[in-house]
């Protein structure tokens, strides 16, 4: 409820009455579980956030190439607009401007997602001399830094499709970049 809430109505239309109201409960359980309604989004941006890194991960491990991480990134991204994924993000950030003490929980809670996206680079790097020269944490830091501020973009209602042409236009790329880094591709795996 408070997910659907906060995707619905935004951060500063999701009160516990709000959530209350949704899910069908009395709005007290949410004080008496969380302690407040901040504690509750917390912990649905936790569910949320640990849902799409099962996927992220299972999706990565099928990517073999920079080309494939690339048409990872573009079916993952559809499934996060589908989801909601980053509208939740998107509204936390914003409540957080409201709410300061919010923007150390929402940073923390960032940080596994630049680790996940530094050790996806390192493996697209595989094979590379440059791999050791290029600072995966800074470049990690970069895509998350950019992924949320497309789909913020996108939450304003932008049309997906300019962000759509953006990763068909680095996924066309994606060979080039390949041949100037030399990235050896990768092996498939057999079965």
């Amino acid at each position: 409820a408070a997910l659907e809430t906060l995707k619905s109505e935004g951060y500063a239309g999701t009160s516990a009455r709000a959530i209350a109201r949704r899910g069908g409960f009395n709005q007290a359980l949410i004080f008496y579980h969380f302690g407040s309604v901040n504690g509750l989004l917390l912990a649905a941006l936790d569910h949320t956030s640990a849902i799409r890194m099962r996927r992220y991960r299972a999706a990565v491990e099928e990517a073999h190439s920079l080309e494939d991480m690339l048409d990872v990134a573009l079916r993952i991204y559809g499934e996060d607009l589908e989801a909601g994924h980053m509208t939740v993000l998107s509204e936390m950030v914003a409540g957080s401007m409201a709410h300061p003490e919010l923007k150390p929980e929402i940073s923390a809670r960032l940080e596994p997602w630049i680790g996940f996206t530094e050790g996806a680079i390192k493996k697209a790097l595989t094979g590379s001399p440059l791999r050791p020269a290029l600072p995966s944490r800074e470049l990690a830091f970069g895509l998350v830094a950019f992924y949320c501020g497309v789909n913020m973009l996108v939450n304003l209602e932008r049309d997906r499709k300019e962000i759509d042409r953006l990763f068909r236009t680095a996924r066309g790329m994606a060979p080039l970049i390949s041949r100037v880094l030399r990235i050896r591709r990768s092996r498939r795996r057999r079965s």
